[in-house]
């Protein structure tokens, strides 16, 4: 499991050949070129059911059918490279400040681990762990970005990619691979839907502040709000600052406004030079525009 605050500076090596974004929906895929190519295959709705406690991938069959039509093994020896973008609502992602954090790799561990285990739906020793350490500018203390999943739902979503001559590398999520595509300056809000889930960020710069994965009860635009004021009055009790904008995917054409008049901050979708981020897609093309980036 590995996290992205910036694929710019994680990454190290070349670029894997492909990128898959999974959700009920569908599989979003691309070659990552250059230039970048991008396929997309439906998925009925019983195929892949999103949760953080149980096993997600229902029929593994049809996954591994759809991911052969958009990529037919080649019949090389050699393994296929790929990144795999998961839905957010199956791996727990939480921001953790510290006053003060340790430098010590193994300390660093045992403190996360500490803090974590009072706030998970599963058991963290048989879970996938990663986190990147965040420092402040011009603060003390840390705030450090953790990912964890039950080791059974990764291994699930991984195996058809394997079994297809993968070798899956690379794993994060759509919300924060969608960070991606929101630049890089002042103090922003990222609002994103897939279904019935809904990932809010809060981004100083680069650093992610806050990221919370929500579970709706309906589509009104009452609710989603209700979620998003809190999150402004975190950033204005925390940071000091109103947001400076509202970046928005997944939504209607009409929300952006809607979020604008009710909140009093600029709103807007997120863009990409590829295509424009929904629900199925946001975290792919975030990620082939961190590439792009790097090459």
């Amino acid at each position: 499991m590995a996290l992205r605050p910036s694929l710019r500076r994680l990454l190290q090596d070349p670029p894997p050949a492909f990128v898959f974004e999974l959700s009920p929906a569908g599989i979003a895929a691309a070659r990552t070129g250059p230039p970048p190519e991008f396929a997309w295959r439906a998925l009925d709705p019983d195929v892949l059911v999103v949760s953080p406690v149980r096993d997600n991938v229902v029929r593994p069959d049809v996954l591994a059918a759809q991911l052969r039509e958009l990529a037919p093994v080649n019949g090389s020896r050699k393994r296929r490279r790929t990144a795999l973008i998961l839905p957010d609502y199956s791996v727990r992602v939480l921001v953790l400040d510290f006053d003060a954090f340790p430098s010590d790799a193994k300390e660093q561990v045992s403190l996360l681990r500490f803090r974590l285990r009072k706030s998970l739906p599963f058991d963290l020793d048989g879970a996938a762990f990663s986190y990147h350490v965040q420092p402040l500018p011009g603060r003390k203390g840390a705030d450090v970005v953790v990912a964890t999943v039950p080791l059974e739902i990764v291994a699930r979503y991984e195996a058809p990619f394997r079994s297809l001559g993968f070798h899956v590398g690379f794993v994060t999520t759509s919300a924060l691979a969608a960070l991606e595509l929101a630049p890089a300056t002042g103090v922003r809000l990222l609002a994103k839907r897939t279904g019935a889930v809904l990932s809010l960020a809060v981004m100083e710069g680069s650093v992610v502040r806050l990221l919370r994965t929500i579970e709706l009860s309906s589509s009104d635009p009452a609710e989603v709000l209700a979620h998003l004021f809190p999150t402004v009055a975190f950033v204005e009790d925390q940071l000091g600052v109103r947001p400076e904008a509202l970046h928005v995917c997944g939504f209607p054409a009409e929300a952006p406004a809607q979020f604008q008049a009710e909140l009093q901050i600029p709103a807007e979708p997120l863009r990409s030079r590829f295509g424009s981020p929904g629900e199925t897609n946001a975290g792919l093309l975030g990620y082939v525009e961190s590439l792009e980036g790097i090459r």
